[in-house]
């Protein structure tokens, strides 16, 4: 059973926590990292009680019951891992996310050094620059789906304008391919427990996270020493495959799997049980 508890991490604020184990100590804790717009239940459909995982996972300030940080970079993901694993007893844990989610993984990993035994990224957002180019050059919006890259193009020109974006945006299906909406309709419908409630409140954690994507990460992901599993479909329409190569070719300790037939969503039923498999080797292994 699955306990949350909101800690205090400084100033009044809170983070609201989540723990599949709490007190265990022959699991691996694995910090799950959760996408946008999503609370941070951790991912029921990838749970694998042989594996010996212990997950754990956070609403992201802004979603569920976190405080809202305006101003929060991807950086700030470190800070709040540090926290929750400080307040748990956790020297070393590993850490997964899925598409932004990933990113702030990899931000935590790269920050927090050999307390992150091993990162699995699925569908990661690589770091963006001014003019859409992401360091050492490569087109960072091709082949998003037009409301995917109007709504990133809007947060690159600030909050304001992002607010004004999201004021008259729609759901639009066809940022998702056919495989991903018949992944919607089997075991990971888990994602309606998880967007409806982050949204339940406002786009205010969107926002922060969209404009997060597009400002300086706040730290270098080829400085991440752990392992990294990077997972992406060759199909994404949201995070297109460009974002998983380059990160790919710049981070020296990872490993990419493309699927040329997955798209967003459908990665994670594909390939998401092996991944996992896979982060909890390195972590098992690493751990001793």
């Amino acid at each position: 059973m699955t306990k949350e508890f909101e800690l205090t991490i400084g100033d009044g604020r809170i983070l609201h926590v989540y723990d599949t184990a709490p007190g265990a100590t022959d699991r691996l804790p694995v910090l799950w990292h959760h996408g946008t717009p999503n609370i941070g239940a951790p991912p029921e459909p990838l749970f694998d009680d042989r594996l010996g995982l212990r997950w754990i996972s956070y609403d992201r300030p802004g979603y569920g019951g976190s405080t809202p940080e305006p101003g929060r970079t991807l950086a700030s993901a470190a800070g709040y891992a540090s926290r929750i694993a400080d307040a748990l007893g956790l020297a070393r844990f590993a850490v997964m996310g899925h598409s932004g989610g990933s990113s702030h993984a990899l931000a935590c990993a790269a920050l927090l050094g050999e307390r992150v035994l091993a990162a699995l990224s699925v569908s990661a957002l690589a770091p963006y620059t001014p003019g859409g180019l992401a360091p050492r050059a490569f087109d960072w919006f091709a082949g998003m789906a037009p409301s995917c890259e109007a709504s990133l193009r809007a947060a690159a020109q600030g909050r304001a304008a992002k607010e004004r974006h999201e004021a008259t945006a729609a759901y639009d299906p066809e940022m998702f391919t056919p495989e991903d909406h018949a992944a919607f309709e089997g075991e990971w419908s888990w994602f309606d427990s998880v967007v409806g409630p982050a949204l339940a409140t406002g786009p205010g954690g969107l926002i922060d996270d969209d404009v997060a994507y597009v400002t300086p990460w706040g730290c270098d992901p080829a400085a991440v020493t752990a392992p990294i599993l990077l997972v992406h479909g060759g199909l994404d329409r949201v995070v297109p495959a460009a974002h998983g190569e380059w990160l790919a070719r710049h981070c020296p300790t990872a490993e990419l799997r493309l699927s040329p037939g997955d798209g967003h969503i459908s990665i994670l039923p594909s390939a998401g049980a092996a991944a996992v498999q896979w982060l909890a080797a390195e972590g098992h292994r690493r751990l001793g």
